[in-house]
């Protein structure tokens, strides 16, 4: 078994990686120019392979590379956090052992899918990606696409062994507070939309899709929240309002990478099936919002 993995706890803003796709595979030129977009614009970790990175679809040779080229290209800049979580726990702790192997700083833990654990068998599961995979976890608790949510108290369990950096919350406001009351883990918004609210209960940041698209304006959103300066926050927030919408128009990641193609960050939108590529109504209004920033 690995070593006990040490204390860490991340903040700020943690970019949710898209993966570039081709038809060929993985895109890893068009990954390395995305990663040093987000170094330049002042992010403050990254994510490759969660939702946004499409880690479903992912070979797990794929899901090594991606991470081990994202640590790479990174060179000890920022920490790198990557989606090793699965619906099977030895599966996840196999790839937390490998994101370990490449240089990973912790991982992303999200709340298994499908199967329908029990408190007791996700206290589990998370357990033994922390203990045996050897990294600390990011536990992501995201109703919409785990089978079962992750309440404070199993948080606070799970916490009370160590080893646990964060969580990314994407159950709504009203959990920041007993998360923050209850567990004493960082609570980090899964929803770009709610970091500002979320952030004036205490929340320590996000892991952001639109970061993606605008990292130096999500940076100074969450700068600014976290100096205090909420009116200075909303003017952000109020201003990205538009392209947060239309990033969750479609499933993510749909229309983020449209959006990167559209802003001349991709030259490939490609997603894998079963997600399609954008729709138009959804690219014009992707093209209006980054319009919207541009004029602003």
């Amino acid at each position: 078994m690995p070593d006990a993995p040490d204390a860490l706890s991340l903040a700020g803003v943690g970019t949710a990686l898209v993966t570039p796709l081709t038809a060929d595979g993985v895109d890893l030129e068009a990954l390395a120019r995305l990663v040093e977009f987000q170094i330049q614009g002042g992010v403050d970790f990254l994510v490759p392979c969660g939702t946004t990175g499409e880690s479903p679809t992912l070979t797990d040779r794929e899901r090594v590379r991606v991470v081990e080229h994202v640590v790479e290209v990174v060179a000890g800049r920022v920490p790198v956090v990557a989606g090793t979580g699965t619906n099977d726990t030895p599966h996840s702790v196999a790839m937390t052992r490998e994101a370990r192997r490449v240089g990973a700083t912790a991982c992303l833990a999200v709340s298994p899918y499908y199967n329908r654990p029990t408190q007791e068998g996700l206290y589990r599961h998370f357990r033994a990606m922390i203990d045996e995979g050897g990294l600390p976890a990011i536990l992501y608790h995201v109703p919409s696409r785990g089978s079962s949510p992750i309440e404070v108290e199993t948080v606070a369990r799970v916490a009370a062994g160590g080893g646990v950096a964060g969580i990314k919350e994407t159950g709504g406001v009203g959990r920041v507070s007993a998360l923050r009351r209850k567990t004493g883990v960082e609570v980090l918004s899964g929803d770009d939309a709610l970091t500002l609210p979320m952030m004036a209960l205490g929340a320590a940041g996000v892991i952001s899709v639109a970061s993606n698209v605008v990292p130096a304006e999500v940076a100074a959103l969450v700068e600014r929240a976290a100096a205090g300066d909420f009116d200075g926050a909303r003017t952000v927030h109020e201003r990205l309002l538009p392209l947060f919408e239309a990033l969750f128009l479609e499933t993510n990641p749909i229309p983020v990478k449209a959006a990167l193609q559209i802003a001349g960050r991709l030259d490939d939108d490609a997603v894998r099936l079963p997600l399609v590529d954008a729709s138009a109504p959804t690219r014009q209004a992707l093209q209006a919002a980054l319009a919207s920033l541009v004029s602003a």
